[in-house]
């Protein structure tokens, strides 16, 4: 049986150095987080929006 303190978490993507995955805490947020090698970011909801078009501004003008 799962510990409701636990959060749901779900893998978005992975490389072979790169980790970015999701977590459903058990206040209702839903957090993201990035491993880079070893140092993980942190991101609430609003914060991992603005991130992913920052990501996006980036690959436009690669």
């Amino acid at each position: 049986m799962s510990n409701p303190i636990e959060p749901k978490t779900e893998t978005l993507a992975e490389t072979d150095n790169f980790l970015a995955w999701k977590a459903e805490e058990p206040d209702g947020e839903t957090t993201f987080h990035m491993e880079l090698n070893n140092v993980t970011l942190h991101f609430f909801d609003d914060e991992w929006e603005e991130f992913l078009q920052l990501a996006r501004t980036l690959i436009e003008r690669h």
